[in-house]
């Protein structure tokens, strides 16, 4: 596990997930609408910046999987 920071590569807002890249997670890390930070509907942008908390699983062809997504506050 661990913690970086990245950007939304893709938002798949009608299916409810997306891929985040950083440098600790090569390839990107596939992430759930579940695990953003929030309440209500959740989604994030493509380009937004995001801090990440992350796991080694495989998903979705990804090597990687977040277990909570924040933005950061503006």
């Amino acid at each position: 596990m661990g913690q970086t920071t990245g950007t939304v590569r893709e938002w798949h807002a009608e299916l409810g997930w997306g891929v985040l890249d950083s440098p600790d997670t090569p390839g990107g890390c596939w992430a759930h609408y579940s695990n953003i930070d929030g309440t209500g509907f959740r989604a994030l942008t493509v380009g937004a910046t995001v801090d990440i908390d992350w796991e080694h699983a495989a998903q979705d062809g990804y090597r990687f999987r977040a277990t909570r997504v924040k933005q950061p506050e503006t």
